[in-house]
């Protein structure tokens, strides 16, 4: 594996661990190999996507008044522990095994997963890759900025995490830039749930920091390029094919929905 490969691989474990047990499961484990044998088939590649170290600002100085807001904000969320909020931090931290479109699936009404809607939960991983992982890299790699939970030597939402957290730059959220860009393109399908699917892909990000593992510079910086991935996407015929593919399946099952109820 060489060197670009191994970081790949290394980002995907990083995003894509699950909360939900202490050690990572065969079944996990398999999981991330088939994600990262995939990334190498996407139609686009980290060299394609707008360079996030030149896109993107630093992040905040540790003696700057935004690292001094950064650190407030996480300050004051810590009140959220143990609350239903905390509860779905936990959730969303775990984006795979079937659950990478759960919360979207509570804001549009249809159950996305591979049973279900495998061209949307196809699409979706695509994205969670492109977004998440190549979007990011870069600026990942190269400031490699120290997580909240490292910062104030305590623990994350998902503190099973934490060991391979802590080898993976916290600037930018790769969660957020997935949460973002899966939004955008659910609420181009579902114009008429835009409000509520956009809060969702918002609330996506925030969890991050309310988990601990990001700071909200991260956070915000994580939208940006969820938002650039979008664009980048929708200029690439492949891509559109597929989207088009997946509002057939989704406006397909909302209407089956529609017409059980009625």
């Amino acid at each position: 594996m060489n060197y670009k490969k191994t970081i790949i691989f290394t980002l995907l474990i990083n995003i894509l661990i699950s909360p939900l047990t202490g050690q990572s499961s065969n079944l996990q484990k398999d999981e991330i190999k088939r994600l990262f044998t995939k990334s190498k088939k996407l139609p686009l590649h980290t060299d394609q996507f707008a360079d996030s170290l030149k896109l993107l600002p630093s992040p905040p100085d540790r003696n700057s008044q935004l690292f001094t807001i950064d650190k407030e904000i996480y300050l004051n969320t810590r009140k959220l522990i143990n609350t239903s909020r905390w509860n779905q931090a936990i959730e969303e931290a775990a984006i795979f095994n079937g659950t990478i479109g759960k919360n979207f699936s509570k804001t549009i009404g249809i159950e996305i997963s591979k049973k279900n809607t495998p061209i949307t939960q196809d699409f979706l991983e695509d994205l969670l890759i492109m977004s998440g992982n190549f979007g990011t890299d870069k600026a990942k790699k190269h400031y490699q900025r120290i997580r909240p939970f490292m910062y104030y030597h305590t623990h994350s939402c998902t503190p099973e995490d934490e060991e391979l957290l802590s080898k993976d730059g916290s600037y930018p959220s790769g969660h957020a830039a997935f949460g973002w860009s899966a939004a955008l393109f659910l609420s181009e399908i579902f114009p008429d749930k835009q409000d509520q699917i956009l809060k969702e892909g918002y609330e996506f990000g925030q969890s991050r920091v309310i988990c601990g593992a990001h700071w909200q510079s991260d956070v915000d910086a994580g939208r940006l390029i969820g938002a650039e991935v979008v664009a980048r996407l929708h200029a690439n015929q492949e891509f559109r094919k597929k989207l088009k593919k997946v509002k057939q399946e989704l406006l397909k099952k909302s209407r089956e929905i529609h017409f059980n109820k009625n």
